[in-house]
């Protein structure tokens, strides 16, 4: 059965060779196809090189015992959790920025002396602190993913 199987298996990159065929018409246009084609010429390819299969890399890959990989579970804890900190620190003052920045509206006078809001100029100024609040948020969120991915 063995020898069955690994006859098919050598059999099996010769199936899947296919004749190719290359046609260029009157404007330069190169055509390519696994049928013939009018005006076309069969192309003699050479087989690609098959490579033997590589022992699994773990196989000699060094072991860490589980003490010293608590450690760096740890260390990356602390990291991550110190990183969490300062994006929190971030995110409130960015949200603070925004809040005052949307309650300061822009406004200019015009000549028949009303006061009129000036849209482009308050969405030029709240549209960065917008940004920054999303940043932030969006750290804050991988942060906790990545966290919540270490080991207990």
């Amino acid at each position: 059965m063995k020898r069955y199987l690994f006859a098919v298996l050598c059999v099996c990159p010769l199936l899947a060779q296919a004749e190719i065929y290359k046609a260029v018409d009157a404007d330069g246009h190169v055509t390519y196809s696994s049928t013939p084609i009018k005006g076309g010429k069969k192309l003699n390819l050479e087989p690609l090189p098959t490579m033997k299969p590589t022992v699994s890399a773990s196989a000699g890959f060094p072991k860490v015992d589980s003490e010293t990989q608590r450690g760096r579970d740890d260390t990356r804890r602390k990291i991550l959790q110190d990183e969490l900190n300062a994006e929190m620190k971030l995110l409130e003052t960015a949200s603070k920025d925004l809040s005052e920045a949307e309650s300061d509206p822009e406004v200019f006078k015009g000549q028949d002396g009303k006061t009129y809001r000036n849209v482009a100029k308050y969405e030029e100024k709240v549209k960065p602190l917008q940004e920054q609040v999303d940043l932030h948020t969006k750290n804050i969120e991988a942060l906790r993913t990545e966290l919540s991915k270490l080991p207990k």
